[in-house]
C-alpha cells in the first residue's frame, strides 16, 4: 500500500477543492454543517487530580478527509468518527507534537532500537481487522492497560475501530523473522504525512521497544514517499505514559497555532499546590 507523495497528495487536494468551487451550484455536494461541542469534565486519565474536557466534532460527509487534514495541523486527533482536542480550563498540559521527517536523524537511542529490530519487517495494509491482530491487541491491553475501557473490547469492537473510519486509514503490521506478528499500528493517511492513531505490540518483548520502533518505521516510510510529518498526538510533561514522545529527534510542537521546534515546558503545578480545591478541579 502506497502512502502517496506529498506533492501528489497536495495536487489531489487542490483539484478536489477547485472542482467543488467551479461545479454548477446544483451539482455541488452540500457541505455538512460542522458543529463543535465541548464534553463535560471528567477525571483526567493522565494527570491525577485534574479534569479533562475536549472540543469534539463529528467527521461526516465526503469532505471528511480534507477537513481532517486541516484539523490535524490544528492539533486535533481522531477517535472513531470524531476528531477532538483538549479544551481544559486552566490547563495546557497536552502539547500536540509531530516529527519533521526531513530534519530527522538517528540518535544513539534510536539506532539502538533500530538495531534491536533488524529482523522485524513492516508492511502497510488496508484497514482490515484480523483475528491475529486482535489476539495481540487483547494481550497488550491485558498487560499494559487492564483498567482501561479498551481492555474490554470485543473482536467486533476492534473491527469497528479499524474498518469504519471516516477518513483514509491503514494498518502497519510488523513481523519478526518467524513471520509472527509482534506489533501493529493503526494510522490515518493525511495530505502531509501520517497520524499514528493507536499502536500495540507484544508485551513479552519489552527490550525491543516495539512501540518506538513502529514510529521509526513510519518516519522512514514517509521519507521514502516525500511526506513531511508523522503526527504523534499529545505529549504531557506530567505523564510517564507520554514521556517516550519527547525522545524522538526533529520533534515539533504546536503552540499558539504555530508549529515550532519542541521544547520541554516546565511541569504545571498540581491543583493542590495551586491552591485549588478538589470540588473546583472536578468541575473543570
Amino acid at each position: 500500500m502506497d502512502l502517496g507523495s506529498d506533492a501528489e497528495n497536495r495536487q489531489k487536494r487542490e483539484r478536489r477543492r477547485r472542482q467543488a468551487y467551479i461545479a454548477p451550484r446544483a451539482a455541488r455536494p452540500t457541505a455538512p454543517f460542522r458543529q463543535f461541542f465541548a464534553t463535560p469534565p471528567v477525571a483526567c486519565p493522565y494527570v491525577p487530580g485534574r479534569a479533562e474536557r475536549k472540543l469534539v466534532v463529528e467527521l461526516v460527509g465526503n469532505s471528511s478527509a480534507l477537513f481532517y487534514d486541516d484539523l490535524s495541523r490544528a492539533g486535533f486527533r481522531r477517535s472513531h468518527r470524531f476528531a477532538y482536542r483538549p479544551a481544559c480550563r486552566g490547563c495546557a498540559s497536552c502539547v500536540p507534537v509531530r516529527i519533521a521527517v526531513n530534519d530527522f536523524s538517528h540518535t544513539r537511542s534510536t539506532r539502538r532500537i533500530r538495531n534491536a529490530n533488524l529482523g522485524v519487517s513492516g508492511r502497510l495494509l488496508a484497514a482490515r481487522a484480523t483475528p491475529e491482530q486482535f489476539r495481540l491487541f487483547a494481550e497488550y491491553q491485558r498487560s499494559r492497560h487492564s483498567d482501561s475501557d479498551m481492555a474490554s473490547m470485543t473482536y467486533s469492537d476492534y473491527r469497528g475501530m479499524l474498518e469504519d473510519p471516516p477518513v483514509r486509514s491503514a494498518v502497519a503490521e510488523f513481523r519478526d523473522a518467524s513471520s509472527d506478528l509482534v506489533a501493529a499500528s493503526l494510522i490515518d493517511l493525511l495530505d502531509d504525512g501520517v497520524s499514528a492513531v493507536y499502536s500495540f505490540y507484544d508485551p513479552q518483548q519489552p527490550k525491543r521497544s516495539l512501540g518506538t520502533w513502529s514510529i521509526l518505521w513510519l518516519v522512514e516510510q514517509c521519507r521514502r514517499q516525500g511526506q513531511p510529518y508523522v503526527y504523534l498526538g499529545y505529549w504531557i510533561a506530567d505523564s510517564q505514559k507520554m514521556a517516550y514522545k519527547a525522545r524522538f529527534p526533529a520533534l515539533e510542537q504546536l503552540t499558539a497555532g504555530i508549529w515550532t521546534a519542541f521544547e520541554h515546558p516546565s511541569p504545571q503545578p498540581s491543583p493542590r499546590k495551586r491552591g485549588e480545591g478538589a470540588a473546583r478541579v472536578a468541575g473543570g
